[in-house]
């Protein structure tokens, strides 16, 4: 369901910040569908393309503050993005996509790296837990709830990232959450305001 966020600005007034999330361009293991968490690979052409592609889009949003992953594939989106804007990049550690541990490269179709990721407690053998995750994502969202209201705020992070801060705003089953996707230079809005406090 889409919702109308003019609709929302009208009612709450000026009390409130626009958190805009977007996944970073397309990697070469995104290409190869292999899971790639914290291994720091690089954003191909078409990854570039993409980030330039939005770049557009994100121009007209009024971007105040520009948070990033530490990766290389988030801050080279991030610092294409943020060539029309003239903002600075806030690396924020805790923003870095999940640790999937011994799947680290492996195939994302690997039927014993899709069940791992049903358990929510599960660390993969060496990596990190979703509620490992969401702790530090969730911690960065308080933050910026405090630090930037009335702003508009954009993050450049990574899939399952990305799948932990929609948690954050939407009510939903696990099973919607283990389906969530979002992709390469997607862009997501969502919309913080003093009543959800």
């Amino acid at each position: 369901m889409s919702v109308d966020f003019s609709i929302l600005f009208q009612f709450y007034g000026d009390d409130f910040l626009k958190l805009f999330v977007v996944r970073h361009g397309q990697t070469e293991w995104n290409y190869e569908n292999r899971v790639c968490g914290v291994s720091d690979v690089q954003l191909t052409d078409k990854g570039e393309e993409q980030a330039n592609e939005l770049s557009k889009i994100i121009k007209g949003k009024q971007i105040d503050f520009i948070l990033t992953s530490p990766l290389s594939r988030a801050i080279k989106t991030a610092e294409i993005l943020s060539r029309d804007t003239s903002k600075n990049l806030v690396v924020d550690n805790r923003l870095i996509e999940r640790d999937y541990g011994a799947f680290e490269g492996a195939n994302r179709d690997n039927t014993n790296f899709l069940e791992a990721k049903r358990h929510f407690s599960s660390k993969l053998s060496g990596g990190e837990s979703i509620l490992q995750v969401a702790q530090r994502v969730f911690n960065v969202l308080d933050e910026i709830k405090e630090k930037y209201k009335n702003h508009n705020v954009l993050i450049v992070t990574h899939g399952g990232v990305c799948r932990i801060i929609n948690a954050y705003f939407t009510e939903q089953t696990n099973e919607e959450f283990y389906h969530f996707h979002i992709g390469n230079c997607e862009l997501k809005e969502y919309h913080i305001n003093e009543c959800d406090d």
